[in-house]
């Protein structure tokens, strides 16, 4: 009965081992990145480039697949709802802190492992280059005396430039409603419309806006951070120009489903440090006009989490939050 106690012991001890050796050398196979949006845009590339540096890192294929549909439900949802075991993680973007709070869906950001973010471009307060309006005390000034008067684009209803002016006015103390939004296709038609005088202020980011300002036909009044943008560095903050707290901008970020064991989150943790840190990846941004930001695992949750709060409120001051 010893000598059997003995060899079941034995088996035990050399099953814990292999299973820990096994584990330890995650990852063992190829990762997969799931992208919510489609194949050629920002979100693709950046994820493209990242998956790329992840390889080296990690000694292992990451492959990319673009999940789309739902204006990025169908895509957030998959990363959420895949195996955590490490071998499907995805790039989550600003949308998720939205779609619960428009009806789009039931999940949040509670429903993934956090991971890193990688990237940040807040908004910009761009006019037309022959608008009257020099800085931001004037531009709110105006909105203030004459609420409705003044209009607004730069995305569809509910978007995230639309929830960038709502949050500002509401943050000044004024009707969320007091620009009116037109919605658009994107930043790129909205810029057109405010050079040619049908809207008057674009809430874009400035990489977005930067063609039309390098051209000389806009001109941004703020920047919606807590930092000036290397980009354009004598754009005032909003806390520089009227003193307002608010900050709003898109983002980027890696994770993984819910429950991700500890170690393989620490090792993806370290690996994306180091590709957020390299010179291929700052390179690579920085030619496209991409802000480089970095949070890593609780960080980048609470982030996230404080994104879907301010995002919330917005939404329900202008009436759109279900």
């Amino acid at each position: 009965m010893n000598k059997r106690n003995m060899l079941k012991g034995l088996l035990g001890l050399t099953l814990a081992v292999g299973a820990g050796m096994a584990h330890a050398a995650y990852p063992e196979r190829p990762i997969t990145m799931i992208v919510p949006w489609g194949a050629g845009g920002g979100t693709d590339a950046t994820a493209r480039m990242i998956a790329t540096l992840l390889e080296k890192e990690l000694d292992n294929p990451v492959n990319v697949v673009n999940r789309t549909g739902g204006n990025g439900v169908v895509g957030h949802m998959a990363i959420s709802k895949a195996k955590p075991d490490g071998y499907t993680l995805g790039m989550l973007t600003v949308e998720i802190a939205t779609m619960k709070h428009l009806g789009l869906t039931t999940i949040t950001t509670a429903d993934y492992t956090p991971l890193a973010l990688m990237n940040e471009d807040p908004a910009g307060v761009t006019v037309s280059a022959t608008s009257e309006y020099k800085d931001m005390k004037g531009l709110m000034e105006d909105i203030k005396a004459n609420p409705g008067k003044l209009k607004a684009s730069g995305t569809g209803q509910g978007g995230i430039w639309h929830i960038a002016i709502a949050g500002l006015v509401n943050n000044a103390g004024l009707p969320a409603n007091s620009v009116p939004f037109v919605p658009s296709n994107g930043s790129a038609p909205a810029m057109l419309e405010l050079a040619a005088g049908g809207i008057d202020i674009v809430p874009t980011s400035l990489p977005e806006a930067r063609s039309m300002i390098d051209a000389g036909k806009a001109k941004p009044l703020a920047i919606m951070s807590k930092e000036r943008s290397p980009m354009y560095p004598d754009v005032p903050t909003l806390k520089e120009t009227i003193g307002s707290d608010w900050t709003v901008g898109v983002w980027r970020g890696i994770a993984g489903p819910k429950g991700l064991p500890d170690d393989v989150t620490a090792k993806l943790d370290a690996a994306l440090k180091k590709v957020n840190e390299s010179k291929e990846f700052r390179d690579f941004m920085s030619k496209r006009g991409f802000g480089v930001a970095y949070a890593s695992g609780k960080e980048y949750g609470d982030y996230m989490a404080k994104s879907t709060a301010d995002f919330g409120e917005v939404l329900k001051a202008i009436g759109m939050a279900k």
